[in-house]
């Protein structure tokens, strides 16, 4: 028999009663009835329960003496339990063992958090102490799911043809959207590495190498501050690049992995390939932002034409002096199911956003009520029907403002009516692709034009466009994957042709001096023939977390960092030795404000 275990704590059934079996593993719970002492025995596998006899002294109190996540080995007969006594929630459930052998393989001490159980401890406490978390039964199976997922997409990719080729680590800054974490370098004083934000040359290098279809789980590198759907510092992606592709190409290649990933491990339904295409002036106005919760059935419209030079002075005021839109946000059977109180509460919910406030319009049999209804007259509230699809008890909330702030404001109180409404499905994950992104956005803060999404893209109409068109009317071939209103992936057709890029860079305020110090090795390879090609490259983290259905993605990371990009297990970011800094030829100038605190 092995010196550990015979068996796993998921292995064993009624079919192997009257065996000899040996196990090891984690304390998991205690109880005490009298001449009987139980011990649930859990493993990575799972739990197998443990009996310990008072006739057999010494090992009962072995048992009754060790703590809980102390690690046992056990020797013993295995029993069929008796009817009563079955666990139906266990694979081991018909059986225990009736233990005649033990011995503590590791005493534990007294636990921080408890491993049994589904309380609720604070973050700080379970990132500290991570390697007690990942115990627990949720966030283990989170883990492993991951590992999973993470082999079915390899597997997919294989079968399309694609190879999984790793890109360096250590690399160059380059101008990709986020902050770059930087190494210093020993060999050359004054000079820096960079962690790559994504492997974004490589693989288009890897197309001009001539190896046709990429892909890699990829770790990438920013630094950003957290939030419940970004872990900061690092993340993983599906990496992938093809060439000779056109935008549809990509699609036909990432649509079936996604579909058959969400199947694979949900059984919630499904988008079915081809997913909807939704260019992004669309998206904008029908659901506020460039990623829609396409399980809420509302669509936002634009009623403009309806307030413009109405009696309702407010909006027509900001429509003629300020260039304001109106967006219109439906809300279905609220005129008749809900009272005035839940659209009083949605302009309250606005205010508390930090918006001036959202109208209505409450219809009820047909009645239109409300503050705004009364400076209406019949023929445009005829007119607001019809072009937001209203029946005689909706109601309506409106957003007005400039084009950017009225969708942000129609974007959130979709959202809010959608769920105060219980309209969204959530046994179903929709996928959409948002295609067609301005190529050129303006920065408010720069003031200055700069890139809207990927530098790298492909400006639809090519060198002509570029030369002749408004910076600014430029679409790209950029496309984002969207599942259930969360960003996925961000990808795009690769700019291949050195003129183009050049065009492309001045025109977001970089001269030629920049492109070819930053991008030598791209600009290179692309003067000795580039192959069309593109790729896309969907968030590991954010697959799981959806297919976990977790709301913070650090519950499917293996060791998270806290909001503050710090590691409370290893105590990263840490302060260095004197010697190591003069190996680097650094030193570090703390601002005032860090050293009093």
């Amino acid at each position: 028999m092995h010196e550990y275990r015979s068996h796993t704590c998921n292995d064993l059934r009624s079919e192997q009663a009257g065996e000899v079996v040996r196990l090891s593993g984690w304390v998991h719970r205690k109880r005490d009835h009298g001449g009987l002492l139980f011990i649930d025995l859990r493993d990575h596998y799972g739990i197998t329960q443990c009996v310990f006899d008072s006739d057999f002294k010494e090992i009962f109190e072995i048992a009754d003496n060790v703590r809980a996540e102390s690690v046992i080995r056990v020797e013993g007969e295995v029993i069929k339990r008796t009817d009563e006594a079955i666990n139906p929630e266990l694979p081991t459930g018909e059986v225990e063992i009736l233990v005649k052998k033990a011995d503590v393989l590791n005493e534990a001490a007294e636990l921080p958090l408890p491993v049994f159980g589904d309380q609720e401890y604070p973050e700080d406490i379970r990132l500290k102490y991570r390697f007690l978390d990942l115990r627990r039964e949720r966030i283990h199976n989170n883990i492993v799911l991951r590992s999973d997922i993470i082999s079915s997409i390899r597997r997919r990719m294989v079968d399309q043809g694609f190879r999984e080729y790793q890109t360096p680590i250590l690399t160059a800054s380059s101008p990709e959207g986020a902050r770059d974490f930087l190494v210093p370098s020993r060999m050359h004083p004054g000079k820096f590495y960079a962690l790559p934000q994504a492997p974004q040359q490589f693989k288009q290098l890897l197309m001009m190498a001539g190896f046709d279809r990429y892909f890699q789980i990829a770790p990438c590198f920013r630094d950003e501050d957290a939030r419940a759907d970004r872990s900061p510092g690092e993340f993983y992606q599906l990496d992938m690049e093809m060439s000779y592709v056109t935008q549809e190409d990509v699609f036909s290649a990432i649509e079936p992995v996604m579909q058959g990933i969400f199947e694979e491990f949900s059984d919630k339904k499904v988008t079915q390939a081809p997913f909807p295409r939704i260019t992004f002036a669309d998206s904008m106005m029908k659901y506020g932002n460039d990623k829609p919760d396409l399980r809420n059935p509302i669509e936002i419209c634009d009623v403009t034409e309806v307030f413009d030079g109405s009696g309702f002075g407010i909006f027509a005021g900001a429509i003629k002096n300020n260039g304001a839109v109106v967006r219109a946000i439906p809300a279905p059977g609220a005129g008749g199911s809900q009272p005035r109180s839940f659209f009083d509460k949605m302009n309250d919910w606005a205010r508390g956003e930090g918006f001036a406030g959202l109208g209505y319009i409450r219809f009820k049999d047909g009645e239109a009520m409300g503050p705004i209804a009364k400076n209406l007259d019949e023929e445009r509230l005829a007119k607001l029907m019809e072009i937001a699809g209203l029946d005689g008890n909706d109601g309506v909330f409106f957003s007005c403002g400039k084009a950017n702030d009225a969708a942000k404001l129609a974007g959130h109180a979709r959202t809010k009516v959608g769920e105060d409404l219980e309209l969204i499905n959530d046994d179903e994950f929709k996928f959409c692709w948002i295609v067609d992104f301005p190529m050129y956005e303006y920065d408010e803060d720069e003031k200055k034009l700069d890139f809207s999404h990927n530098p790298f893209s492909m400006p639809q109409g090519g060198l002509e466009a570029l030369n002749t068109m408004d910076p600014e009317d430029i679409l790209g071939y950029q496309y984002d994957i969207v599942c259930n209103g969360i960003e996925l992936s961000s990808g795009a057709i690769r700019n291949h042709v050195p003129e183009i890029m050049y065009k492309a860079f001045e025109i977001a305020g970089y001269g030629p001096e920049v492109v070819e110090e930053r991008f030598a090795g791209m600009l290179n390879a692309l003067k000795y023939g580039a192959p069309p090609h593109g790729g896309i490259a969907p968030g590991v983290d954010r697959i799981v977390m959806l297919l976990a259905d977790e709301p913070n993605i650090r519950e499917v990371i293996v060791f998270p960092m806290n909001q503050k990009a710090e590691d409370l297990m290893m105590n990263a970011p840490s302060e260095v030795e004197m010697k190591q800094l003069r190996e680097l030829h650094l030193r570090t100038i703390v601002p005032e404000e860090k050293k009093s605190s």
